[in-house]
């Protein structure tokens, strides 16, 4: 298969570049951007003599004609005029951004303050929260790929909201990620010098992510109240760690909990959930596809606090997207992405 990557002058394209380079069946066909034409390597010399392909202005007809699927790792904004010009051919689509994640669009507006796609178009997307909904995406032509902080935290929490065991008014979500989730842009709040031996909360009670996280677990459960979640920032380059705390409906052991979640996740090669009295930490899933999962009930207050670690470039943005488009595409969902943490 040949794939057409848009936007790959930021983290989440230059990370598909990184897994397609080495996929044995979807290929690096073309890659675009909005700005410059030039070698791949320019915008990243890592790539030099590796990757000779040079970046594209974003055709739509010559790469619907050429390719096979179209991931766009583009920001907010751009993937919903994009997509509504794709949508006239036959391309399969995979969508990194926050552009087709939220039925409501009157909810995109508020949160994202930027005009939303067509709604018919949002409809016509597919939630690709793998674990949680691989048959829609074995049926379905686009993706919408979630969030890093959604992913984190809704693999997190699915267990326990979907048997209905938490109260429902309970949900707090203390997220933290590295430098590269703010994007490669640069700002005043990601530099050296201000992030170095510092750690800063961001967007408190305003972090775009609470309607598509809130909108997930109303799936689940409907009764489902609004989330408190709080997102800061690490001075490390990669990963989240979700440390989310609920209250628990009735009287649970730590060991009646993680039963639940290893049965939850016991087929899904992603998904591991770790042994009674061990937490996973960021560094443990760098790189990889992994999300690792802790989970212990403090008995005293009836809470119940679930750890939750991803790296934001890969569970949390192109690896879904590549796993996501294997299932779409009939293949094994782990087909190029058995990549080892990156230890230490």
């Amino acid at each position: 298969m040949k794939a057409a990557i848009i936007g790959t002058t930021g983290y989440g394209g230059v990370e598909l570049i990184r897994i397609l380079h080495t996929h044995p069946t979807i290929n690096i066909h073309s890659v675009h951007t909005t700005r410059e034409e030039v070698p791949v390597w320019n915008e990243y010399p890592h790539l030099y003599n590796i990757i000779e392909n040079k970046l594209e202005k974003i055709n739509v007809a010559k790469i619907a004609e050429e390719s096979d699927i179209v991931f766009f790792a583009t920001p907010s904004g751009v993937s919903s005029k994009l997509v509504e010009e794709f949508s006239h051919t036959a391309i399969k689509m995979v969508d990194l951004s926050g552009d087709l994640r939220l039925r409501n669009t009157e909810d995109y507006k508020t949160w994202y303050k930027k005009e939303p796609a067509k709604a018919e178009l949002i409809n016509k997307f597919v939630y690709g929260l793998t674990e949680w909904n691989r048959e829609e995406i074995a049926k379905a032509k686009w993706i919408s790929n979630p969030g890093c902080y959604p992913t984190a935290a809704l693999l997190g929490l699915a267990p326990a909201v979907k048997e209905k065991i938490i109260r429902t008014d309970s949900i707090i979500i203390d997220a933290k990620s590295g430098i590269s989730g703010a994007g490669r842009s640069p700002s005043r709040d990601t530099m050296l010098a201000e992030m170095n031996e510092n750690f800063k909360i961001y967007k408190v009670n305003k972090h775009q992510h609470i309607p598509e996280i809130e909108q997930q677990l109303s799936d689940w459960n409907s009764d489902i109240k609004p989330i408190t979640f709080s997102t800061h920032l690490l001075p490390i380059n990669r990963g989240i760690m979700s440390t989310i705390h609920v209250s628990l409906k009735e009287e649970y052991t730590t060991s009646t909990i993680h039963e639940l979640y290893e049965e939850a996740y016991k087929n899904h090669p992603f998904v591991r959930v770790r042994p009674l009295g061990h937490f996973p930490t960021i560094k443990e899933v760098s790189g990889s596809n992994y999300c690792d999962l802790g989970v212990d009930v403090d008995e005293r207050t009836g809470r119940l606090t679930i750890i939750s670690v991803i790296d934001n470039l890969m569970k949390g943005a192109a690896g879904q997207a590549v796993q996501n488009a294997n299932i779409m595409n009939g293949l094994h969902e782990t087909t190029g992405l058995n990549f080892l943490p990156l230890y230490p």
